[in-house]
């Protein structure tokens, strides 16, 4: 790849084996942007810098739609928030008539605040105050409730609704597949929901507390499209018993975590999870830092279970994924006139945005080890996964005669710890990196720039920069609006 220009120059560097990404036509531009720009714009608004691109969000939003239309009578999107906090996306889901699922109280207000539809929303927070219940009972957002506290919670706040009745969704789980329960802390069990509605009481009970079961909802770990599948065809026989005792229930939700393929070669994927058992075993010489597990148990030159990682390469994905389970439920739900909801987060976000970070040493040790400092810290580009599995841009400031000497070293980040690295594989810089040069994580907009992000040592939180526009996210406006409170005014109750 030559993405040179006269005053920036853009080089791969790749780990061992390479993991080489699937890359955007408009990130490619960014980074290879004339006079430098893209480190004009890290110098200004500080390193990490996230990129966002709304522009493909909305792309990969149509597509569902069309290919739901396509094989459904009733068929909604739900852009999963949590998934990227960048306002910008929410401000795309509504100007395309999609709905958002909100994960918390300020979730929801940051989203009403933009003119949001109320009757477009759904929550779906893992724990829910009392005021959050309130405030979607109040403004008629979807609840989907987990729990008889919950349950309880909602009608404590619609005790007082004279005009329309609290909006529920039942979340349920413990499904069963080829005989065996599918686990999840989550929901009421599907084989005792029924039970559970009629022990709060008859319709007129539940009308008399002020609610209404509007559907039922779940989300399943992994990425099996006929465990989905399944779940739906249960839940839908379930709906069936509920709209006998008079509920008139509209849909089922199968929520989120639609997969997505990172990486643009299966084998270079397969390639590397062999090299890395190979070197757990001590065949080779480690590809990760200090011979990281990366989740695998490893007794001797024995290594056992699987590794804690997101499957970057998935032959089926998004959109593929989704019409194999729209082609196993799509007669069941038509005939029942039942709408589908779902509510992918990362999927929606592939391709919109990366992480560019600012390199601030090179360090060199005698024993060949070599740390590569960036101003950022490990959490601005984290999961739950063990590592981010795909290799970055590095981004030169400027055109040399010569190169700089070859280099490999591990990417390190900003907090005082041996564990701060932010990426544990060891990464080949073939033409040298050195101080002032930049790098670019690509495709972090789903989860990984924002899920985890932490303020350790008051560092503060990156920015997140509009690529075609060159402005900053409102959700970075609205915390500068926060932050300008001087301390003495928020520390005055002390």
């Amino acid at each position: 790849m030559d993405l040179s220009t006269p005053s920036t120059e853009v080089i791969e560097c790749h780990g061992d084996p390479p993991l080489r990404p699937r890359m955007e036509p408009w990130l490619l531009e960014a980074v290879a942007e004339e006079g430098s720009g893209l480190h004009a714009k890290v110098a200004e608004y500080g390193s990490p810098l996230n990129l966002i691109e709304p522009s493909v969000f909305t792309d990969n939003l149509r597509v569902f739609q069309t290919l739901g239309s396509r094989h459904l009578n009733q068929f909604s999107i739900y852009f999963a928030r949590k998934a990227n906090k960048a306002l910008s996306f929410v401000s795309a889901t509504m100007q395309e008539g999609a709905g958002l699922d909100v994960a918390s109280h300020e979730e929801l207000d940051q989203a009403l605040g933009l003119g949001f539809p109320p009757g477009k929303i759904i929550c779906t927070a893992a724990v829910k105050s009392q005021a959050l219940i309130q405030a979607c009972v109040d403004r008629g957002v979807v609840i989907a409730i987990d729990s008889d506290d919950e349950l309880q919670k909602v009608e404590a706040a619609s005790v007082d609704q004279k005009v329309e009745p609290a909006q529920v969704a039942l979340r349920v789980g413990g499904f069963t597949v080829d005989g065996k329960k599918l686990f999840t802390r989550f929901g009421f069990e599907i084989d005792r929901v029924v039970d559970d509605v009629q022990s709060f009481g008859s319709l007129a009970r539940w009308m008399s507390a002020g609610m209404q079961i509007r559907g039922l909802h779940f989300h399943l770990d992994g990425y099996d499209y006929l465990q989905r599948a399944a779940a739906i065809h249960q839940s839908t026989q379930v709906i069936d018993e509920l709209r006998r005792l008079g509920h008139e229930l509209e849909f089922v939700d199968m929520g989120g975590g639609f997969p997505v393929c990172y990486l643009e070669d299966e084998s270079e994927w397969l390639g590397f999870l062999e090299q890395h058992r190979s070197a757990l075993r001590g065949e080779r010489p480690p590809i990760t830092h200090r011979n990281h597990s990366l989740g695998y148990h490893v007794e001797g030159e024995m290594v056992y279970g699987k590794p804690k990682l997101y499957p970057f390469y998935q032959e089926s994905a998004k959109e593929g994924w989704l019409e194999r389970i729209l082609r196993e439920v799509a007669e069941s739900l038509n005939e029942r006139n039942l709408e589908l909801r779902c509510e992918p987060g990362r999927a929606l976000l592939d391709g919109a945005g990366a992480t560019v970070a600012r390199v601030e040493f090179v360090k060199h040790f005698e024993d060949g080890r070599n740390y590569i400092g960036l101003a950022m810290n490990r959490t601005q580009c984290r999961t739950s996964s063990e590592d981010f599995l795909l290799d970055p841009l590095l981004i030169r400031s400027r055109i040399v005669e010569e190169d700089y000497n070859e280099l490999s070293g591990y990417l390190v980040g900003a907090y005082c710890t041996e564990s701060e690295l932010i990426l544990q594989r060891k990464i080949k810089f073939p033409k040298g990196v050195k101080a002032g040069d930049l790098l670019a994580l690509p495709n972090t907009a789903g989860y990984f720039m924002h899920f985890l992000e932490s303020r350790s040592h008051q560092f503060p939180l990156a920015k997140n920069l509009l690529a075609g526009l060159g402005a900053l996210d409102p959700i970075d406006l609205e915390s500068e609006l926060l932050s300008s409170v001087s301390i003495n005014d928020q520390v005055s109750y002390l």
